[in-house]
C-alpha cells in the first residue's frame, strides 16, 4: 500500500486519547505524520504545531476534532488539499464532508486505528 503522509488534526500529548494512539500507530506502520493541535508538545517524536502552516504533501487528514470545533479549520483543511479525510468516530461532519467532496477530496467515516489494524489504511 505504501506510506501515506498523514496529518493528525486534533493531535494531543495525552496518551489516553485516540489521536495520540493513532499518531504512534501511524509511525509504527511507517507512515510519516504531521501533528496539528492547539496544545504545545510532542507526539511520536513530532512536535504539535498550530493549524497555520499549509502542508501541500499530505495524503490523509485524520480528524480528531469534534464538529462543533471544526468550522474555523475548514479553510485550513481545504487549502491542505489532502487526497482524503478520515472522520473518526465523534468527528463526523456532513457540512465539511460536502465541502471536501466539492473540492475533490475523498471523505471516509472510519476509525484510523481500525483501518491500520486491518491493513485497510
Amino acid at each position: 500500500m505504501g506510506t501515506k503522509k498523514t496529518l493528525i488534526l486534533g493531535a494531543t500529548t495525552d496518551p489516553s486519547r485516540y489521536a495520540h494512539m493513532a499518531a504512534c500507530r501511524l509511525v509504527l506502520h511507517g507512515h510519516p505524520i504531521v501533528n496539528v493541535g492547539i496544545k504545545k508538545g510532542e507526539v511520536a517524536e513530532q512536535t504539535i504545531e498550530r493549524p497555520v502552516t499549509i502542508h501541500t504533501d499530505i495524503d490523509t487528514i485524520t480528524m480528531y476534532v469534534g464538529p462543533q470545533n471544526q468550522k474555523d479549520l475548514y479553510d485550513y483543511v481545504i487549502k491542505t488539499k489532502p487526497k482524503r479525510i478520515i472522520f473518526n468516530p465523534g468527528a463526523e461532519n456532513p457540512e465539511l464532508q460536502k465541502l471536501a467532496n466539492d473540492n475533490g477530496i475523498e471523505t471516509l467515516e472510519a476509525c484510523t486505528l481500525v483501518l491500520l489494524s486491518t491493513n485497510q489504511f
